[in-house]
């Protein structure tokens, strides 16, 4: 409320009024702050629920895709109350970036907006003004991505000499008689299977813009463009068959059966090699591989020419590849402590409070070694860990024989004595590491896939499927944009580069050749 100072008026009724209607919109405006306040503090607090409910026991625990959508709601309500809150004053200060905001990016293209007094004269004494400096701030903007059409002109040169006719060839296209160029391919697949982002839905994005493809030709394009990936899945699986030690799973994936109107399950194993624990040399990479069911023979036959140190969960079908003597296993940390975890959720035992606690001492001297070398790691471990491993060992024979035999908590101790010498692998071997949880990772897009995709079209989707991860994740991996990548290998395989040169390509030895535009 603005009072001019200079016009009160005189007579002691009018101005008791105006302090009546002053103080009445204070009251008013501190009753709606309060509001809003309480508002604001009631949804924080949902959400602190909703993030608690994250790490519940397993049947309490919320989807996590749900968990984030129904973050997203609260954050929007939050925002939208804070809104409404009256502003505070103007800082100039606020103009510039503080420590703990995050500069945008400099790779970022920068479009000045100069925003003007309007008057280049003084208001208080009309003299001339002149530029003394400028507050400069940044705001992060939105170009919608656009369709364009590439326009291949291909001059004609008549010899009047002979009267022959000389014009370039033709480029090669990616998908025969196909209008789609290497940057619309790659962004097909890469919403598809970086994304989750069914056909379905991207024809009806295409059709908001005024561009009618029909989900079948995505499709067929997504065919093509993997027969043109194809090779580089074979280099990849040679680079991380290669490795001494390896993370190895497997995932569920619905693939259509029409003959019976319905689904059946294949497989997709997933081999990760990650030596950046302990600074190894080599690259990260994933490799996805696809088959129609879960037999033994399928992960012996990917791994026929592996020698090393292999970390799994407690799938049996592993075990086949430990009798030619080559394949030493590690097993998982994390799915040992899953179950005192699950214990001690439901009945609140002190003897998985006391395991998880020890266990969680492992992990913290894992943490604080992480990225050093082989023989750091290896010398830590012997003196803080080995002591550790060999207490705990001891606790869980003392239960074993004290506790009821049929118990949850009895399996869970069980289940880590019988595989104790592949648990203590770590404390052998520094390259090893406590968990498979690289390779878990390397399944979780699967998942949200599977999720948005519901289904794979037929054992071929599958293998396309598997092509495309297995680039995706490891360029993601070695911190490459995958866009950026699959739509500059896609051109330079069309261009002619030599199928002898296909390690040039791979994520970690690739260079953009041109930028994105």
């Amino acid at each position: 409320m603005n009072i001019d100072l200079a016009a009160l008026p005189a007579d002691v009724d009018q101005l008791q009024e105006m302090v009546r209607a002053m103080v009445a919109r204070m009251a008013d405006d501190h009753r709606q702050i309060s509001d809003a306040k309480a508002q604001v503090e009631k949804l924080r607090q949902i959400i602190a629920k909703l993030q608690r409910h994250q790490f519940g026991r397993k049947s309490e625990r919320l989807d996590a895709d749900q968990l984030a959508l129904g973050l997203e709601g609260l954050d929007a309500d939050i925002a939208g109350v804070e809104a409404r809150l009256p502003a505070a004053e103007p800082d100039r200060r606020a103009e510039e970036p503080s420590p703990r905001q995050r500069r945008l990016p400099e790779h970022l293209p920068r479009e000045d907006v100069t925003v003007d007094v309007e008057a280049h004269s003084c208001p208080q004494c009309n003299g001339a003004l002149h530029v003394i400096g400028e507050s400069v701030s940044e705001m992060l903007d939105f170009v919608p991505a656009r369709f364009r059409v590439l326009r291949i002109r291909r001059p004609k040169y008549g010899c009047r000499a002979c009267g022959t006719i000389h014009q370039a060839p033709a480029p090669e296209r990616p998908i025969t008689k196909g209008l789609a160029s290497p940057g619309l391919l790659a962004h097909v697949i890469t919403n598809k299977y970086c994304d989750h982002t069914p056909l379905y839905r991207q024809a009806q994005i295409f059709t908001r813009q005024g561009i009618e493809i029909e989900r079948s030709t995505l499709a067929n394009r997504v065919g093509g463009t993997c027969w043109w990936l194809g090779p580089l899945l074979t280099k990849l699986a040679e680079h991380v068959f290669a490795s001494q030690k390896l993370f190895a799973d497997d995932t569920p994936v619905p693939v259509l059966d029409p003959g019976r109107g319905r689904t059946r399950t294949g497989r997709l194993w997933v081999y990760a090699r990650d030596d950046r624990p302990w600074a190894g040399p080599e690259p990260p990479a994933a490799v996805y591989l696809y088959s129609p069911d879960r037999k033994a023979e399928r992960p012996v036959s990917h791994l026929k020419a592996f020698r090393g140190i292999l970390q799994v969960d407690g799938y049996a079908g592993f075990e086949r590849l430990a009798a030619g003597g080559h394949v030493q296993f590690a097993a998982c940390w994390a799915h040992a402590r899953r179950k005192f975890y699950d214990v001690q959720e439901a009945t609140g035992s002190p003897i998985a409070a006391e395991v998880l606690r020890r266990i969680g001492e492992l992990y913290a001297i894992e943490a604080s070694i992480r990225g050093q070398s082989y023989d750091h790691r290896q010398q830590a471990r012997d003196q803080r860990s080995r002591p550790m491993v060999a207490a705990l060992k001891l606790i869980l024979d003392a239960e074993l024989s004290r506790i009821s035999s049929g118990s949850a908590l009895a399996d869970g101790i069980r289940y880590a004595l019988a595989r104790w010498p592949v648990l203590s692998l770590f404390l052998d071997d520094g390259r090893v590491d406590l968990d498979n949880n690289p390779v878990e990772r390397a399944i979780r897009p699967i998942a949200l896939g599977r999720k948005n995709h519901l289904f794979a079209g037929s054992d071929g989707g599958a293998d396309r499927w598997a092509i495309v991860c297995s680039l995706v994740e490891t360029a993601k991996l070695n911190a490459v944009e995958p866009f950026a990548y699959l739509r500059d290998i896609l051109q330079r395989m069309l261009d002619g580069h030599p199928a002898s040169r296909l390690d040039d390509l791979l994520p970690w030895n690739w260079r953009p050749a041109t930028p994105v535009n």
